[in-house]
């Protein structure tokens, strides 16, 4: 790869697309070649050497299928991986080595930060639930960071043993209680004027635990979004959270 990045954009248009493209062009180690949206021929991707996908879940899948077999590493923003998806992607990626897909279900350096501290915190803990709020243009719930967040504290309530929320509810019709995603329960909240937030609400006998975070405006995901940018040639195949770019896995 050349001392500049060539960076292409796919959902350009898009609230994050258009954040993306402006941080590409600020940053002096990046080079904006490109600008896709919905319709567009992707074409040889304007001779990107990554490029960043934030379209609509339902788009996702091809568009970086298109990029995976043009040899270009894509780092994707866009939700609804869910785990046959994830897998088709797999088997794309075996039969182009050395490209690599990074997605993420948030760029914000808090919110990944808020996620390993949950990880760590879920084994002490007997209750939790996941509170995410975000703006009413947003077309899926729950949010992909709740999900992972709910993901990895079941993951570790079951390594220490935990057995399920204690939940006394046997009426519900009206799904009051929230969905559960790995017996975590998850609520969503849509509400003018926020841009993306979630709380993780741990409660012990005496005692509750509140992690938080709040992105303001969507310039917070951008240090994460170029952070994978940078990172991704070193990454082939695919990787799942930003996390393992950020170091943070151990």
């Amino acid at each position: 790869m050349s001392a500049t990045t060539k960076v292409a954009v796919i959902g350009a248009s898009g609230r994050m697309g258009g954040e993306v493209c402006r941080a590409v062009e600020a940053a002096d180690d990046l080079e904006l070649v490109g600008r896709f949206d919905q319709g567009d021929d992707l074409g040889d991707l304007a001779g990107a050497d990554v490029v960043v996908e934030f379209s609509v879940p339902d788009a996702s899948p091809a568009n970086v299928a298109h990029c995976v077999e043009r040899g270009v590493d894509v780092v994707v923003g866009t939700t609804g991986w869910d785990d046959s998806r994830l897998e088709s992607l797999r088997a794309t990626l075996a039969e182009h080595p050395g490209v690599g897909v990074l997605i993420a279900p948030n760029f914000a350096i808090g919110a990944i930060l808020m996620m390993r501290f949950a990880q760590e915190a879920a084994r002490f803990y007997e209750s939790v639930e996941v509170i995410e709020l975000h703006h009413p243009a947003k077309v899926d719930a729950p949010s992909g960071t709740a999900a992972r967040t709910a993901v990895l504290i079941g993951a570790a309530r079951a390594e220490a043993g935990l057995g399920d929320v204690p939940d006394a509810t046997t009426q519900d019709p009206d799904g009051a209680r929230g969905a559960r995603v790995d017996g975590v329960p998850v609520h969503s909240v849509r509400l003018r004027g926020l841009v993306a937030h979630q709380e993780v609400l741990f409660g012990g006998v005496g005692e509750m635990l509140t992690l938080r975070h709040d992105s303001f405006d969507r310039s917070s995901f951008m240090p994460g979004v170029l952070a994978g940018v940078r990172a991704i040639a070193d990454h082939p195949g695919l990787t799942v959270g930003l996390e393992h770019v950020l170091g943070l896995d151990d």
